[in-house]
């Protein structure tokens, strides 16, 4: 490419970032803003890349990503509500006299761990090889290994999703306009606001009966009385409640009767 082999090149890092709640951000190295193809790409000096690592198969084993926490980009409370969980990332180099002539994709994945130090922050880019770290095969296990609602448990979570107004809230109580909740049914579910403060950000449910929803934590800000959230559903994962509560035993990916470890350890009874 000419614009790598001239004697002066004027290049810039761009990211763009997609969260998975629909906001995609632009950012750039370059001191002034950078349109390419309709998308804005913000300054951002302060960002910069530790070197690339990149495997015979052109996938990239490793990169951090490094920023001053900013309020109109990635703020501190957005890192620590956890809004930036997951996002995909993608790294490009141009040339910041002519944005976009030259794209070159450097490494794309998603962001994983975020440390956060003072005013300045460093992400981890997990690339797909990260995928490889997964098990080969499934391990077996008493309890289901599916997710609700997934392509191996193959419920319809459509119609256990519920929308509902909030009352008030007291740490990671939450009382729920009108009640009428399926009691327990939203155990090991998840909350997610869809307004206010918290838009976007999806918890964890520890438990549930027809008026309270109790998180795993408490929300990352301030709830005003009115905030709408989605509710959906969850499982405890055990075959009984698999059969009992959902009529789905035959898609239960777990092995409840299969003796385990402590079964050479046992005497024979009297």
């Amino acid at each position: 490419m000419e614009a790598l082999n001239a004697e002066l090149v004027a290049l810039a890092f761009c990211w763009r970032l997609d969260r998975r709640d629909g906001v995609s951000l632009g950012l750039t190295s370059h001191d002034r803003d950078l349109v390419v193809g309709g998308f804005a790409y913000r300054a951002a000096p302060g960002m910069l890349p530790s070197a690339v690592s990149v495997g015979a198969g052109l996938d990239v084993d490793s990169m951090d990503v490094k920023g001053a926490l900013t309020a109109d980009a990635i703020c501190e409370a957005d890192l620590a509500a956890g809004r930036w969980d997951g996002a995909a990332l993608r790294l490009y180099l141009t040339d910041w006299s002519a944005p976009g002539e030259m794209w070159l994709e450097l490494a794309r994945g998603e962001l994983g761990a975020v440390e956060r130090s003072g005013d300045s922050f460093a992400a981890e880019l997990r690339g797909p090889v990260a995928l490889l770290d997964g098990p080969v095969a499934p391990e077996t296990s008493p309890d289901c290994r599916a997710a609700l609602g997934d392509r191996d448990c193959r419920i319809d979570l459509s119609k256990r999703r519920v929308r509902a107004r909030v009352a008030s809230v007291d740490g990671e109580s939450v009382l729920v306009e009108g009640g009428g909740l399926a009691a327990g049914a939203y155990g090991f579910g998840g909350l997610r606001w869809l307004d206010g403060a918290n838009a976007g950000v999806s918890q964890m449910v520890a438990g549930s009966d027809a008026t309270h929803i109790t998180l795993t934590d408490a929300p990352p800000f301030a709830v005003a009385a009115g905030a709408l959230v989605e509710l959906t559903q969850g499982c405890d994962k055990r075959l009984d409640t698999c059969s009992a509560r959902f009529g789905n035993a035959v898609n239960f990916r777990g092995e409840p009767h299969l003796p385990g470890n402590d079964l050479l350890t046992r005497y024979p009874g009297g």
